[in-house]
């Protein structure tokens, strides 16, 4: 093929006054305009149609590289293509690819969802997506994410030794391609393809106390001299075997001394469903030995330095390392120590699973069940109270 234009030639082009062609050949030319700029070309024809393709402006495309866009928009037309509709058409892919970037919809799914989640998880799940998604795949197209890639990303988290937070990761990470599929923005999940890829980690269960262990920590909680808030919260806890958060973030709008319940809100709860605690006569004395320290706050469990907000997660746990029991017992704990003791006693498992209030297989159904079991919870939870009455006065 003859070339006609050479790099000399081109910038020796000077502007006229008005527009004028310098050929290179096969419908490639330079188009020189009065003001000095230079447009690169191409003339061709499609469908019986002469046509005209922008190929960019010079210098800051080279001759060499208008010549391959002009092989490339010839290998185009002999596949049939109109090379200006394909130039279009990626136009049109690359502004979408660039409005649907992972930022603007892990956010956007942020947004959602935040909702659903207890305050600790927005929490959680804003750290995890602005320190370890983000800064490597926050301005990328969520089309052009692989598997790959994640997995790259995910073995940066596996390699400090977290591997948990390597797992909740890649499931946040599902989920926001799940979101893109179904606002239209993504055909496919990656994630799915990890299967296996990720060290599982060991689970650890909280430390629980034993049966046998029970008369000599009653002792201990007894004599405890921390402060009498923190205490009562212990044994509040112990009676009522709830989650620590749920304990923690309690309001005395949620108890009802008449029926002698404690409802606990859904948003409150894990599984986002109402839950009842039947209340004791003992754990309604310990409610009305609270009332006398907070009863004029909002939460059952002040925070002591911003009344405002609820006890601080480290608050009972650090008072369970000062009674001696660290790496022995947990907040959580006391739900298998109750747990196991009331199996042992022969109350009925669907029982005991309802008042732990652990997820309903179907979720239909168990939106309706927060009152299920509630007469053999009643007498169940004043059994347990009684127990450990009796358990305190062993030696």
């Amino acid at each position: 093929m003859p070339k006609c234009l050479s790099e000399i030639a081109i910038r020796n082009a000077r502007p006229k006054t008005k527009p004028y062609k310098i050929a290179d050949g096969e419908g490639l030319f330079l188009l020189i305009m009065p003001s000095g700029s230079k447009y690169w070309r191409l003339r061709y024809f499609f469908a019986g149609k002469e046509k005209l393709l922008a190929l960019g402006v010079y210098p800051e495309v080279s001759l060499a590289d208008a010549r391959d866009r002009r092989t490339q928009a010839r290998t185009n037309l002999a596949a049939g293509n109109d090379p200006g509709e394909v130039k279009k058409e990626a136009k049109r892919v690359a502004t979408v690819e660039n409005a649907n970037t992972f930022e603007l919809i892990a956010r956007e799914w942020y947004e959602k969802r935040k909702h659903e989640w207890a305050p600790g998880s927005v929490r959680c799940k804003l750290h995890y997506l602005e320190k370890q998604l983000l800064p490597p795949l926050g301005q990328r197209a969520i089309t052009a994410i692989t598997a790959p890639q994640l997995l790259d990303m995910l073995r940066v988290i596996e390699s400090r030794g977290t591997l948990d937070t390597a797992r909740r990761v890649m499931q946040m990470c599902g989920q926001i391609f799940r979101y893109a599929i179904a606002t239209g923005r993504a055909e496919r999940n990656p994630v799915p393809d990890l299967r296996g890829a990720l060290m599982t980690p060991v689970v650890k269960h909280q430390a629980s106390l034993k049966a046998s262990d029970l008369p000599e920590y009653l002792r201990n909680l007894e004599a405890y001299d921390g402060g009498l808030q923190t205490k009562l919260a212990l044994r509040f806890l112990l009676l009522t075997f709830v989650r620590t958060n749920e304990l923690r973030g309690a309001e005395w709008t949620e108890i009802d001394w008449d029926k002698a319940e404690w409802r606990i809100p859904a948003e409150r709860m894990k599984m986002k469903e109402l839950h009842i605690v039947p209340l004791s006569r003992q754990a309604v004395t310990t409610l009305r030995e609270l009332e006398k320290l907070t009863g004029s706050r909002q939460y059952v469990f002040p925070n002591q330095h911003n009344p405002a907000t609820f006890m601080s997660e480290n608050t009972m746990l650090y008072a369970l390392y000062r009674m001696g029991y660290h790496s022995r017992a947990t907040g959580h704990g006391f739900r298998s120590t109750a747990s196991t003791i009331l199996n042992e006693h022969e109350f009925r498992p669907d029982v005991i699973e309802r008042q732990l209030a652990h997820s309903e297989r179907n979720r239909v159904r168990a939106a309706y069940n927060y009152a299920q079991y509630l007469p053999e919870r009643r007498k169940m939870m004043q059994w347990w109270a009684d127990y450990l009455d009796e358990v305190a006065e062993k030696k």
